[in-house]
């Protein structure tokens, strides 16, 4: 007769535990224990089942694909294509910050039916639709996904590629290339975390950004409600349990839009490290910050994990940093099993609680922007970018304190480490005079002023 482990130990109540907590802590207060955050949730020093929500999950990916970003700017890039699908990359990331390239030649030696392909583009004109729809008529059998997202950009850049009603007017005709190629808008939401946001703000505006685009679609081009499926690109902090937390939370708040909307409640993630927390001294650190947040990714059930190199903020494009940041992938994949199982997370107390309170201030933030006008609006009034920036000026304040820790930045620090040498471009923020409808949202990491001081004193 078999039995399990469990059956020799009595169950103890959430109440025993606060009093056995209590005791130990010899009259200290209980209280000392609960930490407290920048998204207004307090951690607990434990969870347990019996307050624990039972809610249930929005339905996540069965499978992750190692990806790997490249910046297109001339067809001959195809044999780096190549090499990057032959040393274990299982999907690309085509970003074209110009003119889109010819597709046939770039891709001829992808396997485009076994390998899911995003294309990018910074400018929308009808020369690329021309090309795209070109391409995609010659191609039937492929994974390709098209991103656009001029709301985004204009967050980004404070301007709209050409203005509001032509930006419209050409995301409208991208779009009705849907059965051609599974045509995406692609939320943006990096850009406020980047930029200093918090974990409830990022959800927050996520949802605005994308519910411009919900509202759009049902008024200009309802035909696609019923096969629109939005990818969101999300940039993941090395606040381990928050950011798996976050992408749980950003599937179910999409999924009771989408319901109220009467479309498809399935969304795309794909995920990469932030580059907020990464650092110039002490660089290889950034490979530790860049590994934990690609397995909070995977634990948040990203469809796609885009890992950036350890130098990227410092170094150009090369290939041992692609390497690297390609066999941290391979590692986790391949010999850490993080994929050999779906929805890891499920029922941990933990996790299920910042799911729920991550899910109910973010819905809170959102329901504010749409009463006052949407997001678009916000954005005008400089609302977002006021939120954005108070987050920003506090989480400034605690690493320069040090409550927040970067090792080898602002603690451990390596006084024979120079770094001059190395800057192939500037790691800082570089301020541009030129003139916006709106403000930007504006990324900068939390190490640029201590660093500039450092590279001053060498």
């Amino acid at each position: 007769m078999t039995k399990t482990l469990f059956e020799d130990f009595s169950p103890t109540s959430a109440k025993e535990w606060t009093q056995k907590i209590q005791v130990d802590l010899k009259g200290d207060d209980f209280n000392s224990l609960i930490t407290h955050t920048n998204n207004g949730i307090d951690i607990k020093p434990f969870y347990h089942l019996e307050n624990t929500p039972q809610t249930p999950i929005s339905a996540a990916p069965t499978h992750w694909y190692i990806t790997e970003k490249f910046i297109i700017t001339h067809a001959n890039q195809q044999e780096e294509l190549k090499a990057s699908i032959e040393k274990g990359t299982e999907s690309l990331w085509l970003f074209f910050p110009k003119e889109i390239v010819n597709l046939t030649e770039l891709l001829a030696n992808i396997a485009l039916e076994n390998t899911p392909i995003f294309i990018e583009l910074e400018n929308l004109n009808n020369t690329h639709l021309k090309e795209l729809k070109r391409f995609l008529k010659e191609h039937k059998n492929h994974q390709i996904r098209l991103g656009i997202d001029i709301v985004g950009n204009l967050a980004k850049t404070g301007n709209w590629l050409t203005n509001l009603k032509k930006d419209h007017d050409l995301l409208l005709d991208f779009l009705e290339i849907h059965e051609l190629c599974s045509v995406q808008v692609a939320i943006n939401t990096q850009v406020y975390q980047h930029a200093g946001a918090t974990q409830v703000q990022q959800l927050a505006y996520a949802l605005a950004h994308v519910n411009e685009y919900l509202n759009f679609i049902t008024q200009k081009i309802p035909n696609i409600k019923s096969v629109f499926k939005p990818l969101f690109k999300t940039a993941i902090s090395t606040n381990y349990f928050f950011e798996t937390a976050k992408l749980i939370a950003l599937r179910d708040l999409y999924a009771t839009l989408a319901e109220a909307y009467d479309m498809p409640e399935d969304i795309e993630i794909l995920a990469f490290p932030s580059t907020r927390n990464k650092t110039l001294y002490d660089y290889n650190v950034n490979m530790l910050r860049s590994t934990t947040e690609c397995m909070s990714a995977v634990l948040g059930n990203a469809n796609f994990i885009c890992n950036m190199p350890y130098d990227e903020i410092f170094h150009h494009q090369n290939n041992f940093g692609r390497r690297i940041a390609r066999n941290q992938l391979l590692i986790l994949k391949n010999e850490s099993y993080f994929d050999k199982v779906e929805n890891p997370t499920d029922g941990t107390y933990y996790i299920t609680h910042l799911v729920e309170q991550l899910s109910e201030k973010a819905l809170d933030i959102f329901k504010q922007i749409e009463k006052s006008g949407g997001f678009l609006a916000a954005l005008k009034a400089g609302t977002i970018q006021r939120k954005v920036k108070e987050s920003a000026e506090k989480e400034q304040a605690q690493f320069d304190k040090g409550e927040i820790t970067l090792i080898g930045t602002n603690k451990y620090q390596n006084p024979e480490d120079k770094m001059a040498h190395e800057l192939e471009k500037s790691p800082f923020l570089q301020k541009e005079k030129r003139k916006t409808l709106i403000e930007p949202i504006i990324a900068k990491r939390l190490a640029e002023k201590l660093e500039q001081t450092r590279l001053n004193e060498e």
